[in-house]
């Protein structure tokens, strides 16, 4: 936001404690430049649009930032009225579309998340759903099999595995001894996977290949994971609602809406072709 440190803020302050709290609405006007009102409604929206850090900065700062900005603003678009181009006139209806297309769909969306609905979808992913095996697991990387095989004989032969894989492995997880962590089923490539429910707790696999590489996988423990509770998914439930929200409200205008097509003879490339707009 232009001009938000440097405020004069001890005449400001004031001048709010000096005079009387007077009636306020959205269209109170609290600047006009050249005539042109500008209101306390446009004050609050902007606001409300402004990045997370300035939102935390003091209201006397806010104010006067924000109808600083707005009388800024409003002497620069002064200077274009009724001079704007055609680009310029496409340009603001796209926004504008944009806009209320986007207050349309998070209507939706908010309306879609309530404890009612969160529960009916905790419900259908975890009421019945049956314990599954976690494993955590180590392992090294390499490029070859025969890098692999040799690491496993070494492995066999007594060597320390974590220092292997400091040693050798080429993924992030080198620094840590090669420790993947705890992961359930679904989460690893298909190979991988298969190598680890074959193995048993503290054995070492024989070289796997998968698309990243070569492993030696170490299977350091299992255990089974019951379902979550509701509040430690509640966010992820929430965000699956508002997509399907999203997607059914969107589904539903188009379907219901007259639209036709017209894109015979127009040549895709025709995007690129800005001559048009002049």
């Amino acid at each position: 936001m232009a001009k938000l440190a440097g405020f004069w803020l001890g005449s400001a302050l004031g001048l709010a404690l000096a005079v009387p709290a007077l009636a306020q609405d959205a269209e109170t006007v609290v600047a006009t430049v050249n005539g042109t009102e500008i209101t306390l409604g446009e004050m609050i929206v902007l606001r409300e649009q402004l990045p997370e850090q300035y939102q935390a900065l003091p209201d006397e700062v806010l104010f006067e930032g924000i109808l600083d900005q707005l009388i800024q603003q409003t002497a620069l678009a002064q200077t274009l009225e009724g001079n704007l181009s055609r680009r310029d006139q496409i340009a603001i209806e796209n926004e504008r579309r944009a806009y209320i297309a986007s207050t349309v769909l998070s209507e939706a969306a908010d309306a879609a998340v309530s404890d009612e609905a969160l529960q009916q979808a905790y419900d259908r992913l975890f009421a019945e759903a049956e314990p599954t095996r976690e494993y955590n697991a180590a392992h090294i990387l390499v490029e070859t099999e025969e890098e692999a095989r040799a690491l496993k004989s070494e492995i066999d032969g007594g060597a320390d595995f974590a220092e292997l894989a400091r040693e050798h492995s080429r993924d992030g997880a080198a620094q840590g001894g090669g420790a993947l962590g705890w992961f359930g089923p679904g989460m690893m490539v298909q190979p991988f996977e298969d190598a680890v429910t074959q193995l048993e707790v503290g054995e070492v696999s024989d070289p796997v290949q998968t698309q990243f590489g070569w492993h030696l996988v170490r299977l350091n423990e299992t255990r089974m994971a019951e379902a979550p509770a509701l509040d430690d998914v509640r966010g992820e439930l929430a965000a699956e609602l508002q997509r399907e929200a999203i997607e059914a409200r969107i589904a539903e205008l188009t379907a219901n809406a007259e639209i036709t097509r017209n894109p015979e003879g127009i040549d895709p490339g025709v995007l690129r072709n800005q001559m048009l707009l002049d």
